[in-house]
């Protein structure tokens, strides 16, 4: 009996009948989903049990919150304790739980007033609140959603929520301390999203964007090449899909590795969703203004390259690569299920993952950029080597990309091989003020998105072309058979290349030049 003692208070909660309840949040995929934790104290065999489709993490954190209370020396009342995660049909996970059901123990004698407060932390044996991998995306997608407003956080995950704007947050290093926030105390004062970024710093129409002038790898290393590296600037300025094709050595990886670091800025919303793909993919993001290059190998996996799973689905390179680059190497050796099933981000910019326990769609907002070889071996546009494939692995090989899928290439390009009198041309500073000019260009037209990511009926508002312009297009349409996808992409391309003319009208040379880069069937 002395143990029992020790562990139950011989007091009633005061009002045993009546409901306590705290906010908090789990992940549904990749969104947020508002929980409700709510405590009852009952009369009954001494107990304490979660119910509402927890999961293990959750399960276990019974265990966490009676040492965290038993250590700070409170006492557990003598009754039933049920903590229902509510709506119970919502799987939930996270030991971010762990605190608010604390609260509602260590609290059960009082009348808690938490509304629009939401409460998240994971909690040591010894009362320390920790910080969790899930936090982040957690209250970045409850803000997107308009649901948060205040936040009680450990402190020490506040290096990574002070970036999330409009939400009040109140950091807590122990359970005491937030025992004594939840009563009234004022011994955290509240910190909003106020972190700065080490980055450039454009403002347009009031919106701030931000980017990097630190160029790793430069242009000035690509040797000739300057129609390769005159459609990567183009590429980059309007995040069109980029296709390169040559032989081996001729630079095409080069050249997409630093396609990388000209890319136009990037708004804090964009930032903030880079960081929350990170968390995600269990990964603590930098928060640079650098958009991510994510260039998987051709032997991976669709699962990684899309996300899956066999009960909790998880995201997967097309995700991580969100506002930046996705790279295909060697694109003909990517199995064909994989290419196939690229043509819905391409088209669609988001991923829909489809498992028996999960379903879920996440966005997948990126510029793809791949190199192929011309043949098998590689030496079929060479002028020094002779290309050892026969005309029918020459087939094989080019059918491995289907029509429908080489159609979503904005910008293709057959590069030449690298000879001794080759010189260095423009840098990645240059060709990256070339970008952001654009970039400002297009921004005080009131346009929100990239030329490559326009929709039909903003292409057609955006996308202005001349009279001469519209009757070069309409005899090309008729001599190449292009397709109704094809036309609409030279319509961009060409808004792009009119942008980096600082011309508000699409003329005869931009759309020229825009019909060069299509790929001749």
């Amino acid at each position: 009996m002395a143990a029992e003692e020790t562990l139950f208070d011989t007091e009633a909660p005061k009002s045993q009948n009546s409901v306590n309840r705290i906010l908090c949040a789990t992940l549904d995929g990749v969104e947020a989903r508002s929980i409700e934790v709510e405590a009852t104290f009952t009369k009954g065999l001494p107990g304490f049990s979660v119910v509402g489709l927890a999961g293990n993490d959750i399960q276990e954190s019974k265990e966490r919150v009676k040492s965290a209370l038993l250590t700070n020396d409170f006492i557990f009342p003598p009754l039933k304790i049920t903590i229902n995660l509510s709506p119970s049909d919502i799987r939930k996970s996270g030991t971010h739980f762990d605190l608010p059901i604390a609260l509602l123990v260590a609290m059960s004698k009082e009348e808690i007033d938490a509304r629009n407060l939401f409460v998240f932390g994971e909690l040591g044996l010894d009362g320390r609140v920790r910080n969790s991998s899930a936090l982040f995306p957690l209250i970045l997608s409850l803000k997107e959603r308009g649901l948060v407003k205040r936040a009680m956080v450990p402190l020490e995950a506040m290096e990574f929520l002070s970036h999330i704007p409009g939400v009040d947050f109140l950091p807590v290093a122990t359970l005491s301390e937030a025992i004594e926030v939840m009563g009234g105390a004022d011994t955290a004062k509240g910190s909003g999203g106020v972190q700065k970024y080490d980055a450039q710093v454009l403002e347009i129409a009031g919106e701030k964007f931000y980017y990097e002038t630190s160029y790793d790898e430069d242009f000035r290393d690509v040797k000739g090449q300057e129609l390769a590296k005159r459609a990567a600037l183009v590429a980059a300025a309007g995040m069109h899909n980029f296709l390169m094709e040559g032989s081996p050595g001729c630079g095409k990886s080069m050249i997409a590795k630093r396609v990388a670091h000209i890319l136009p800025p990037l708004s804090e919303r964009e930032i903030l969703s880079i960081a929350k793909h990170r968390f995600l993919d269990g990964k603590t993001p930098d928060f640079s203004a650098k958009r991510p290059m994510r260039s998987p190998h051709h032997t991976a996996t669709s699962a990684s390259i899309f996300g899956g799973g066999s009960s909790n689905a998880r995201i997967g390179e097309v995700a991580l690569a969100h506002c930046g680059i996705l790279f295909f190497d060697e694109l003909p050796h990517f199995g064909k299920n994989i290419l196939e099933a690229l043509r819905e981000p391409l088209q669609d910019r988001k991923v829909h993952i489809a498992r028996v326990n999960s379903k879920i769609s996440y966005d997948a907002d990126f510029m793809f950029v791949a190199a192929m070889n011309p043949c098998p071996c590689g030496n079929l546009l060479s002028k020094s080597r002779v290309c050892r494939c026969s005309e029918a692995e020459i087939k094989r090989y080019t059918n491995r990309l289907s029509d429908p899928f080489l159609d979503r290439m904005d910008i293709f390009v057959t590069m030449q091989e690298v000879e001794s009198g080759d010189r260095s041309g423009a840098d990645s500073a240059s060709m990256h003020r070339e970008v952001v000019e654009a970039f400002i260009f297009r921004s005080r037209r009131a346009q929100s998105v990239a030329n490559g990511k326009l929709s039909e009926a903003d292409t057609e508002k955006f996308c202005i072309l001349s009279a001469e312009a519209e009757d070069i297009l309409a005899k090309a349409v008729g001599r190449f058979a292009l397709s109704h996808r094809s036309i609409v992409s030279i319509k961009r391309v060409a808004r792009t290349i009119a942008d980096l003319d600082k011309s508000g009208e699409i003329g005869k040379k931009h759309i020229l030049e825009a019909l060069s880069y299509r790929r001749r069937k």
